[in-house]
Protein backbone atom coordinates (compact mmCIF):
# COMPACT_ATOMS: atom_id res chain seq x y z
CA UNK A 1 0.00 0.00 0.00
CA UNK A 2 1.42 3.41 -0.93
CA UNK A 3 0.43 6.76 0.48
CA UNK A 4 -0.54 8.76 -2.57
CA UNK A 5 -3.27 11.05 -1.26
CA UNK A 6 -2.92 13.78 1.32
CA UNK A 7 -5.11 13.21 4.33
CA UNK A 8 -6.64 16.33 5.86
CA UNK A 9 -6.84 16.53 9.62
CA UNK A 10 -10.00 15.20 11.25
CA UNK A 11 -11.23 15.14 14.80
CA UNK A 12 -13.73 12.77 16.28
CA UNK A 13 -16.43 13.00 18.91
CA UNK A 14 -17.77 9.55 19.81
CA UNK A 15 -20.42 9.14 22.52
CA UNK A 16 -20.97 5.67 23.96
CA UNK A 17 -22.83 4.59 27.05
CA UNK A 18 -22.77 1.70 29.51
CA UNK A 19 -25.65 0.30 31.54
CA UNK A 20 -25.30 -2.36 34.26
CA UNK A 21 -21.84 -3.42 33.12
CA UNK A 22 -18.15 -2.83 33.74
CA UNK A 23 -16.92 -0.83 30.71
CA UNK A 24 -13.30 -0.73 31.87
CA UNK A 25 -12.12 -2.56 34.97
CA UNK A 26 -8.95 -1.51 36.79
CA UNK A 27 -6.78 -4.59 37.52
CA UNK A 28 -4.93 -2.57 40.17
CA UNK A 29 -8.21 -2.06 42.06
CA UNK A 30 -9.79 -5.53 42.13
CA UNK A 31 -11.07 -4.95 38.56
CA UNK A 32 -13.57 -2.36 39.77
CA UNK A 33 -14.85 0.10 37.15
CA UNK A 34 -12.43 3.00 36.77
CA UNK A 35 -13.72 6.12 38.53
CA UNK A 36 -12.39 9.54 39.45
CA UNK A 37 -12.61 9.57 43.26
CA UNK A 38 -13.12 13.34 43.34
CA UNK A 39 -15.94 13.68 40.81
CA UNK A 40 -17.43 10.18 40.71
CA UNK A 41 -17.08 10.12 36.92
CA UNK A 42 -16.37 6.75 35.35
CA UNK A 43 -13.39 6.49 32.99
CA UNK A 44 -12.78 4.37 29.90
CA UNK A 45 -9.19 4.46 28.69
CA UNK A 46 -8.13 4.96 25.10
CA UNK A 47 -6.37 1.58 25.35
CA UNK A 48 -9.72 -0.12 26.00
CA UNK A 49 -11.33 1.59 23.00
CA UNK A 50 -8.40 0.70 20.74
CA UNK A 51 -8.71 -2.94 21.81
CA UNK A 52 -12.32 -2.95 20.62
CA UNK A 53 -11.24 -1.37 17.32
CA UNK A 54 -8.40 -3.85 16.81
CA UNK A 55 -10.65 -6.80 17.53
CA UNK A 56 -13.23 -5.47 15.08
CA UNK A 57 -10.56 -5.08 12.41
CA UNK A 58 -9.59 -8.71 12.95
CA UNK A 59 -13.21 -9.82 12.73
CA UNK A 60 -13.53 -7.85 9.49
CA UNK A 61 -10.68 -9.90 8.02
CA UNK A 62 -7.79 -7.47 8.46
CA UNK A 63 -4.51 -8.55 10.00
CA UNK A 64 -3.35 -6.77 13.14
CA UNK A 65 -0.02 -6.62 14.95
CA UNK A 66 -1.11 -6.13 18.59
CA UNK A 67 -2.93 -9.38 19.32
CA UNK A 68 -2.90 -12.70 21.07
CA UNK A 69 -2.46 -15.88 19.04
CA UNK A 70 -4.14 -19.03 20.23
CA UNK A 71 -5.06 -17.23 23.45
CA UNK A 72 -1.39 -16.55 24.26
CA UNK A 73 0.71 -13.40 24.27
CA UNK A 74 3.92 -13.38 22.23
CA UNK A 75 6.94 -11.12 21.86
CA UNK A 76 7.25 -8.50 19.14
CA UNK A 77 9.52 -10.63 16.95
CA UNK A 78 6.87 -13.34 16.72
CA UNK A 79 4.08 -10.83 16.20
CA UNK A 80 5.96 -9.01 13.42
CA UNK A 81 6.88 -12.19 11.56
CA UNK A 82 3.31 -13.44 11.85
CA UNK A 83 2.05 -10.26 10.19
CA UNK A 84 4.65 -10.54 7.43
CA UNK A 85 3.73 -14.21 6.85
CA UNK A 86 5.90 -17.28 6.14
CA UNK A 87 8.96 -15.78 7.85
CA UNK A 88 11.05 -18.31 9.74
CA UNK A 89 14.55 -16.86 9.54
CA UNK A 90 16.50 -13.80 8.44
CA UNK A 91 16.97 -15.16 4.91
CA UNK A 92 13.21 -15.05 4.34
CA UNK A 93 13.28 -11.28 4.84
CA UNK A 94 15.62 -10.94 1.87
CA UNK A 95 12.79 -12.09 -0.39
CA UNK A 96 10.72 -9.03 0.58
CA UNK A 97 11.59 -5.95 -1.44
CA UNK A 98 10.55 -3.45 1.26
CA UNK A 99 9.98 -5.06 4.67
CA UNK A 100 8.65 -1.90 6.28
CA UNK A 101 6.11 -1.25 3.52
CA UNK A 102 5.00 -4.89 3.51
CA UNK A 103 4.51 -4.77 7.27
CA UNK A 104 2.41 -1.60 7.13
CA UNK A 105 0.39 -2.99 4.25
CA UNK A 106 -0.55 -6.00 6.39
CA UNK A 107 -0.67 -4.55 9.92
CA UNK A 108 -3.83 -2.48 9.67
CA UNK A 109 -3.84 -1.49 13.33
CA UNK A 110 -0.32 -0.05 13.04
CA UNK A 111 -1.43 2.20 10.19
CA UNK A 112 -4.03 3.63 12.60
CA UNK A 113 -2.48 3.57 16.05
CA UNK A 114 1.24 3.10 15.51
CA UNK A 115 3.36 0.57 17.40
CA UNK A 116 6.56 -0.01 19.30
CA UNK A 117 8.98 -2.09 17.26
CA UNK A 118 12.01 -2.57 19.49
CA UNK A 119 12.76 -6.29 19.61
CA UNK A 120 14.17 -8.13 22.61
CA UNK A 121 17.44 -9.95 22.14
CA UNK A 122 17.57 -13.74 22.21
CA UNK A 123 20.15 -16.29 23.32
CA UNK A 124 19.21 -18.46 20.35
CA UNK A 125 21.61 -17.63 17.49
CA UNK A 126 19.03 -18.04 14.70
CA UNK A 127 16.38 -16.03 16.56
CA UNK A 128 18.90 -13.31 17.29
CA UNK A 129 19.83 -13.12 13.60
CA UNK A 130 16.14 -12.70 12.73
CA UNK A 131 15.69 -10.10 15.45
CA UNK A 132 18.65 -8.11 14.17
CA UNK A 133 17.31 -8.21 10.62
CA UNK A 134 13.88 -7.04 11.77
CA UNK A 135 15.37 -4.26 13.87
CA UNK A 136 17.22 -2.98 10.82
CA UNK A 137 14.03 -2.92 8.75
CA UNK A 138 11.92 -0.79 11.10
CA UNK A 139 12.15 2.38 13.14
CA UNK A 140 11.91 1.86 16.92
CA UNK A 141 8.30 2.96 16.77
CA UNK A 142 5.61 4.33 14.50
CA UNK A 143 3.64 7.26 15.85
CA UNK A 144 -0.01 6.51 15.28
CA UNK A 145 -1.93 9.14 13.28
CA UNK A 146 -5.18 8.16 15.03
CA UNK A 147 -5.26 8.90 18.74
CA UNK A 148 -8.02 9.01 21.35
CA UNK A 149 -8.21 10.53 24.81
CA UNK A 150 -9.63 8.53 27.71
CA UNK A 151 -13.32 9.32 28.15
CA UNK A 152 -14.82 10.60 31.40
CA UNK A 153 -18.54 10.07 31.84
CA UNK A 154 -20.73 13.16 31.61
CA UNK A 155 -22.43 12.03 34.82
CA UNK A 156 -21.23 10.81 38.19
CA UNK A 157 -21.80 7.05 38.30
CA UNK A 158 -22.83 4.61 40.97
CA UNK A 159 -21.59 1.06 41.40
CA UNK A 160 -24.38 -1.49 41.35
CA UNK A 161 -24.30 -3.10 44.79
CA UNK A 162 -26.67 -5.91 43.80
CA UNK A 163 -24.35 -7.18 41.10
CA UNK A 164 -21.37 -6.95 43.43
CA UNK A 165 -22.96 -9.48 45.80
CA UNK A 166 -24.28 -11.80 43.09
CA UNK A 167 -23.79 -15.50 43.77
CA UNK A 168 -24.05 -18.30 41.24
CA UNK A 169 -25.57 -21.62 42.34
CA UNK A 170 -24.09 -24.77 40.80
CA UNK A 171 -24.38 -28.51 41.28
CA UNK A 172 -21.66 -30.01 43.46
CA UNK A 173 -22.27 -33.63 42.49
CA UNK A 174 -23.57 -36.13 45.04
CA UNK A 175 -27.34 -36.24 45.39
CA UNK A 176 -27.49 -33.10 43.23
CA UNK A 177 -26.68 -30.97 46.25
CA UNK A 178 -26.21 -27.29 45.47
CA UNK A 179 -23.29 -25.05 46.29
CA UNK A 180 -22.49 -21.43 45.52
CA UNK A 181 -19.61 -19.14 44.80
CA UNK A 182 -19.37 -15.38 44.63
CA UNK A 183 -18.91 -13.92 41.15
CA UNK A 184 -17.23 -10.80 42.48
CA UNK A 185 -19.25 -8.82 39.93
CA UNK A 186 -18.60 -5.08 39.83
CA UNK A 187 -20.61 -2.88 37.49
CA UNK A 188 -21.75 0.69 37.12
CA UNK A 189 -25.44 1.56 36.99
CA UNK A 190 -25.12 3.93 34.01
CA UNK A 191 -22.63 6.25 32.38
CA UNK A 192 -22.41 8.14 29.09
CA UNK A 193 -18.92 8.77 27.71
CA UNK A 194 -17.61 11.31 25.15
CA UNK A 195 -14.44 10.05 23.47
CA UNK A 196 -12.28 12.60 21.67
CA UNK A 197 -10.11 11.50 18.76
CA UNK A 198 -7.71 13.10 16.29
CA UNK A 199 -6.59 11.95 12.84
CA UNK A 200 -3.32 13.63 11.88
CA UNK A 201 -2.50 13.70 8.18
CA UNK A 202 1.19 14.38 8.73
CA UNK A 203 1.71 11.26 10.86
CA UNK A 204 -0.42 9.31 8.40
CA UNK A 205 2.37 9.61 5.84
CA UNK A 206 4.72 7.61 8.08
CA UNK A 207 2.32 4.70 8.64
CA UNK A 208 0.84 4.73 5.10
CA UNK A 209 -2.65 5.43 6.44
CA UNK A 210 -4.89 5.80 3.39
CA UNK A 211 -8.03 7.89 2.83
CA UNK A 212 -9.96 4.62 2.74
CA UNK A 213 -8.54 3.71 6.17
CA UNK A 214 -9.87 7.01 7.51
CA UNK A 215 -13.29 6.40 5.97
CA UNK A 216 -13.31 2.95 7.55
CA UNK A 217 -13.04 4.54 11.00
CA UNK A 218 -16.59 5.86 10.61
CA UNK A 219 -18.02 2.35 10.49
CA UNK A 220 -15.35 0.72 12.64
CA UNK A 221 -16.00 2.79 15.76
CA UNK A 222 -19.74 2.28 15.59
CA UNK A 223 -19.65 -1.45 14.90
CA UNK A 224 -16.89 -2.21 17.41
CA UNK A 225 -18.99 -1.08 20.36
CA UNK A 226 -21.88 -3.19 19.12
CA UNK A 227 -19.85 -6.29 18.28
CA UNK A 228 -16.96 -6.36 20.77
CA UNK A 229 -18.93 -5.78 23.97
CA UNK A 230 -20.83 -9.07 24.09
CA UNK A 231 -19.06 -10.73 27.03
CA UNK A 232 -20.90 -11.00 30.34
CA UNK A 233 -19.22 -8.01 32.00
CA UNK A 234 -19.16 -5.81 28.89
CA UNK A 235 -22.64 -6.29 27.41
CA UNK A 236 -24.79 -3.22 28.02
CA UNK A 237 -22.65 -0.76 26.03
CA UNK A 238 -23.89 1.01 22.91
CA UNK A 239 -22.72 3.65 20.41
CA UNK A 240 -24.95 6.74 20.67
CA UNK A 241 -23.41 9.54 18.59
CA UNK A 242 -20.42 9.79 16.26
CA UNK A 243 -19.05 12.84 14.46
CA UNK A 244 -15.87 13.08 12.41
CA UNK A 245 -15.12 16.66 11.47
CA UNK A 246 -12.92 16.66 8.37
CA UNK A 247 -11.09 19.93 7.80
CA UNK A 248 -9.87 21.48 4.58
CA UNK A 249 -6.45 22.14 6.10
CA UNK A 250 -4.23 19.23 7.16
CA UNK A 251 -2.76 21.35 9.99
CA UNK A 252 -5.90 22.78 11.64
CA UNK A 253 -8.45 21.49 14.13
CA UNK A 254 -10.61 23.09 16.82
CA UNK A 255 -9.85 20.68 19.64
CA UNK A 256 -11.75 19.96 22.88
CA UNK A 257 -14.89 18.67 21.16
CA UNK A 258 -15.54 16.41 24.17
CA UNK A 259 -15.78 19.52 26.37
CA UNK A 260 -18.48 21.04 24.16
CA UNK A 261 -21.11 18.46 25.12
CA UNK A 262 -22.86 18.35 28.49
CA UNK A 263 -25.94 16.82 30.01
CA UNK A 264 -29.02 19.04 29.91
CA UNK A 265 -29.75 19.32 33.64
CA UNK A 266 -33.46 20.00 33.25
CA UNK A 267 -34.05 17.07 30.90
CA UNK A 268 -31.67 14.56 32.55
CA UNK A 269 -32.16 12.64 35.79
CA UNK A 270 -29.85 13.39 38.71
CA UNK A 271 -28.89 9.72 38.84
CA UNK A 272 -29.60 8.30 35.36
CA UNK A 273 -30.10 4.56 35.05
CA UNK A 274 -30.36 4.26 31.26
CA UNK A 275 -30.20 6.27 28.04
CA UNK A 276 -33.84 7.32 28.41
CA UNK A 277 -32.84 9.31 31.53
CA UNK A 278 -30.34 11.59 29.76
CA UNK A 279 -30.43 14.38 27.19
CA UNK A 280 -27.14 15.61 25.74
CA UNK A 281 -26.80 19.34 25.08
CA UNK A 282 -25.04 19.94 21.74
CA UNK A 283 -25.56 23.73 21.63
CA UNK A 284 -21.91 24.67 22.23
CA UNK A 285 -20.69 22.02 19.79
CA UNK A 286 -22.99 23.12 16.97
CA UNK A 287 -22.08 26.77 17.56
CA UNK A 288 -18.38 25.87 17.28
CA UNK A 289 -18.97 23.94 14.04
CA UNK A 290 -20.85 26.87 12.56
CA UNK A 291 -18.23 29.39 13.71
CA UNK A 292 -15.49 27.35 12.00
CA UNK A 293 -17.60 26.35 9.00
CA UNK A 294 -15.26 27.96 6.48
CA UNK A 295 -12.45 25.62 7.63
CA UNK A 296 -14.56 22.45 7.53
CA UNK A 297 -14.94 20.29 4.45
CA UNK A 298 -17.33 17.58 5.67
CA UNK A 299 -18.90 16.42 8.91
CA UNK A 300 -19.47 12.66 8.91
CA UNK A 301 -22.22 11.78 11.37
CA UNK A 302 -24.45 9.07 12.78
CA UNK A 303 -26.72 9.02 15.82
CA UNK A 304 -28.78 6.46 17.70
CA UNK A 305 -32.51 7.07 17.92
CA UNK A 306 -32.69 6.21 21.63
CA UNK A 307 -30.49 9.17 22.61
CA UNK A 308 -32.12 12.57 23.01
CA UNK A 309 -30.08 15.66 22.17
CA UNK A 310 -30.92 19.33 22.51
CA UNK A 311 -29.63 22.32 20.56
CA UNK A 312 -30.69 25.90 21.32
CA UNK A 313 -33.50 24.60 23.46
CA UNK A 314 -35.00 22.31 20.81
CA UNK A 315 -34.95 18.59 21.50
CA UNK A 316 -34.17 16.03 18.80
CA UNK A 317 -33.52 12.34 18.46
CA UNK A 318 -29.83 11.76 17.81
CA UNK A 319 -30.62 9.86 14.61
CA UNK A 320 -31.57 13.26 13.15
CA UNK A 321 -28.10 14.63 13.88
CA UNK A 322 -27.54 15.61 10.21
CA UNK A 323 -30.28 18.22 10.38
CA UNK A 324 -29.00 19.52 13.73
CA UNK A 325 -25.46 20.21 12.50
CA UNK A 326 -26.15 21.20 8.88
CA UNK A 327 -24.61 24.39 7.47
CA UNK A 328 -24.30 25.91 4.02
CA UNK A 329 -20.49 26.08 4.19
CA UNK A 330 -19.76 22.38 4.70
CA UNK A 331 -21.16 19.04 3.62
CA UNK A 332 -22.80 16.56 5.98
CA UNK A 333 -22.36 12.87 5.27
CA UNK A 334 -24.87 10.53 6.95
CA UNK A 335 -22.93 7.37 7.79
CA UNK A 336 -24.43 3.95 7.15
CA UNK A 337 -22.08 1.72 9.17
CA UNK A 338 -23.21 -1.49 7.49
CA UNK A 339 -23.51 -0.47 3.84
CA UNK A 340 -20.22 1.45 3.96
CA UNK A 341 -18.38 -1.37 5.72
CA UNK A 342 -18.37 -3.26 2.45
CA UNK A 343 -17.03 -0.50 0.20
CA UNK A 344 -14.31 -1.72 -2.13
CA UNK A 345 -10.72 -0.95 -1.20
Amino acid sequence: MSQTNEIPRSEILFLTDAQDCNPNGNPMNDDRPRRDPETGQAIITDVRLKRYLRDQLADDGYDIYVKKMGGRSYGRTTLATDVLGDISDADDLDDIEDVGAAFLDAATDVRYFGATLSFNSSDDEEEEELRTALAGAFPNNYQGPVQFLPARSLNAVEENEEYDSLTSVISTGDDNRQGGFGLDDKRIVYGIFPFYGLVDGESAKDTHLSPRDVERLDTLCWRSIKNQTTSRSKVGQAPRLYLRVEYEDEHYHMGDLQNLVTLDEERSADAPRSVVNVTVDLTALVEALHDESDRIDTVHAIGNRNLSVVCDGTEHSADAIESVIQHDDYAVHAIDPYEERDLAE
